[in-house]
């Protein structure tokens, strides 16, 4: 790539947003404040993803490892998730396409419901596509994945000859969504953490120390100008 000429956009963008229990704390606040400000933080960059052009961006809202966390703590963030996806809507009024990706089962029906309107409503929106991923783990994913073709195997649907990379990538939560082009992780800390493992195989990564909740428009674009200034090789040369 020649000098100041930048490779194209990533078309899907992974943000893990950490950083807000220690955000809060270093202000003498409970950790449940910097989850709230964390959530602002949230719909500013999706909506300044939009206008600079990315097509897919998912957020790592909850992990399968997260139940681990202080009860009240996690009853905190089930109670933003519940208000944060009424104000959905005015992503849907922006036609932003809206998924959620993890294992449902755990959560509470009034979340589930929501969940499913969301994705109902914007089913056909197609200006970005806003993932979720809430009880979501990239291990747990794969293990359903095999899981699922296991039953297909068993029924005789298919022929273990016949599992490849691609029925395996169509069993995934993310079936019809693309690769991870970049992966974004504020806050300091430089690991995948169980997010979209087989999804980020050939992503970019793009640490900061900046804590979420302070994670601004500017942040965004600088990731994205860091990855359009990398070349990419996908094991070639």
């Amino acid at each position: 790539m020649a000098k100041n000429e930048l490779g194209p956009m990533p078309v899907h963008v992974g943000v893990i947003m950490d950083g807000n229990g220690r955000w809060a704390k270093k202000r003498g606040l409970p950790r449940k404040f910097g989850h709230r400000e964390g959530a602002k933080t949230f719909r500013k960059i999706v909506r300044h993803a939009k206008a600079i052009g990315i097509k897919y961006i998912t957020f790592y809202a909850f992990s399968t490892e997260n139940w681990k966390r202080p009860d009240d703590e996690v009853q905190s963030i089930m109670k933003l998730f519940e208000k944060y996806l009424d104000e959905l809507d005015d992503f849907l009024k922006e036609h932003v396409r809206i998924r959620f990706i993890g294992d449902r089962s755990m959560l509470t029906e009034t979340l589930q419901a929501k969940m499913k309107r969301s994705e109902e409503l914007s089913k056909d929106y197609d200006l970005m596509t806003l993932i979720l991923a809430i009880n979501y783990g990239g291990r747990d994913e794969i293990t359903n994945a095999v899981k699922l073709i296991a039953e297909d195997v068993k029924a005789g649907n298919i022929e273990p000859s016949e599992i490849d990379e691609n029925l395996i990538q169509s069993r995934l939560y993310t079936a019809e969504i693309p690769d991870v082009d970049l992966i974004i992780r504020p806050s300091g800390e430089q690991r995948l953490s169980n997010f979209l493992i087989w999804q980020s195989a050939y992503a970019e990564y793009y640490f900061t120390d900046i804590l979420w909740p302070d994670f601004s428009k500017k942040d965004l674009e600088k990731a994205v100008e860091v990855y359009r200034d990398r070349h990419r090789r996908f094991g070639g040369v």
